[in-house]
């Protein structure tokens, strides 16, 4: 019986299935997706900016004088020679908005640095100590928050007296709540964590652990909660401007400037309208800011 040697049948290649490639983005597409390239925020960004150009050094963006007007060209409306008009006095109102960007941004900064500073330290010290500390310390902010913020500040600054000083620590009074009750939430949220429990244990002073411990953990939120607050308190200081209780004319200010021109809206829009818009532009600034920075701390 002769025995018939087949060959083996051939074995199929294994078929290949073509993987997707996907390009690398470069550093520049990066870059342009990046939160803080939107158009929004960078234009947001050139607002600050140019405010703060306005109130470190105006005399580089103007060269007229701010409390010198010509009678002759009084409610002028804008033009390349006043872009934003003239007062009821002939001063031009762009030199005068320029030069009341420092009164008005120091006011403001004075009441957000001191509400930061006593509102964190009273809700540092409610949170990390507790008991009746922090029940005598919410109660208190808890009456401040029941008060609206600008009859808060309101009711301050008419027992202070007038000035740009006195208007920033009325705001600032009314401005305590808001970061206490943030910098408390941190605060028990820091103190139950490992390494500060470790801390204790080791022997470590309370002033120490506040300090090197709970203190660096809980500041972020309350760093980016002062920045979404700087344009509540532009607004609160430029009001309180508005009102009478700012600087003492014929010193220019925001919200003087806004004051003054009310009674000439029939026949000068431009001599409230121009400084509004500035103070809008920049608290809607701050805010966009306040809220790209708001969002990267949550992620």
């Amino acid at each position: 019986m002769t025995l018939v040697s087949q060959a083996p049948a051939a074995v199929a290649a294994p078929s290949v299935v073509p993987v997707r490639t996907f390009p690398v983005p470069g550093r520049r597409a990066r870059l342009a997706r990046h939160p803080l390239a939107r158009p929004g925020v960078l234009a947001s960004f050139a607002v600050v900016l140019v405010i703060l150009g306005w109130a470190l050094v105006p005399e580089l963006f103007t060269a007229a004088d701010p409390l010198v007007g010509v009678p002759a060209d009084k409610l002028s409306p804008p033009s390349a020679e006043h872009w934003f008009g003239t007062d009821n006095l002939g001063r031009d109102l762009y030199a005068r908005t320029v030069h009341g960007t420092g009164l008005s941004l120091q006011a403001a900064l004075l009441a957000l640095g001191l509400g930061l500073v006593a509102g964190a330290v009273m809700g540092l010290v409610a949170g990390y100590f507790g008991g009746v500390v922090d029940s005598v310390l919410m109660r208190t902010t808890d009456v401040l928050l029941a008060i609206p913020g600008l009859l808060l500040s309101l009711a301050v600054v008419t027992a202070l007296g007038f000035g740009t000083l006195k208007v920033a620590i009325a705001v600032g009074v009314a401005e305590v709540a808001t970061f206490a009750r943030v910098m408390r939430a941190e605060v028990l949220r820091v103190r139950t964590t490992t390494y500060v429990e470790a801390a204790v244990l080791a022997g470590a002073r309370r002033s120490a652990v506040l300090a090197r411990h709970v203190l660096p953990n809980a500041a972020a939120p309350i760093l980016v909660l002062a920045t979404v607050q700087l344009g509540v308190i532009v607004l609160a200081v430029s009001s309180l401007s508005f009102l009478g209780f700012g600087a003492v004319p014929p010193t220019p200010e925001w919200g003087s400037l806004v004051a003054e021109g009310r009674n000439y809206l029939s026949v000068a829009w431009w001599f409230t309208t121009l400084p509004g818009l500035v103070i809008a532009a920049l608290v809607l600034a701050a805010n966009r800011l306040g809220r790209v920075l708001e969002g990267r701390a949550h992620r």
